[in-house]
């Protein structure tokens, strides 16, 4: 059974919390964990370290994972979830402040699903949130699970 938990992977305390008030905002009531670095991610991922003894078959509906990361950044974090069987084919957005083309090379390359800057503006955060809400929680099919 799918709960549709997103997994949100951010360092900065203003960013999270921008983050979480816009998936409040636009009703996205959808369970939220959060790992504030590339460690804690993979732990939560894989069910190691605090969370030792999580059934880490059950994935998240989608990874929101920003790239500049303490411990493991995003991008090594994404090559892990790619190598393993069990999490290859999770639907990860990375969302950061990052415009470089590079990151959004590296980003694809890694294989990301998609690359979204977060605005400046609240009011378009929140709309970006809502579009990521609407496509990733209710349009997007995710693969069936593995046996």
């Amino acid at each position: 059974m799918n709960s549709k938990v997103i997994l949100l992977v951010e360092d900065n305390p203003d960013d999270e919390a921008l983050t979480l008030r816009a998936l409040k905002k636009n009703n996205i009531g959808n369970q939220v964990i959060v790992a504030r670095d590339g460690a804690e991610a993979l732990d939560y991922l894989f069910g190691a370290g605090q969370y030792s003894g999580r059934d880490a078959t059950l994935t998240p509906q989608v990874v929101l994972l920003d790239l500049k990361l303490p411990k493991i950044d995003g991008l090594e974090v994404l090559r892990r979830l790619r190598a393993n069987e069990n999490t290859k084919l999770l639907p990860v957005v990375i969302l950061t402040s990052s415009n470089e083309e590079q990151d959004r090379i590296n980003g694809y390359d890694s294989g990301a699903n998609s690359y979204v800057r977060k605005p400046v503006d609240f009011n378009q955060f929140i709309e970006a949130v809502h579009q990521l809400g609407l496509y990733w929680l209710i349009l997007n099919e995710q693969p069936p699970a593995r046996r």
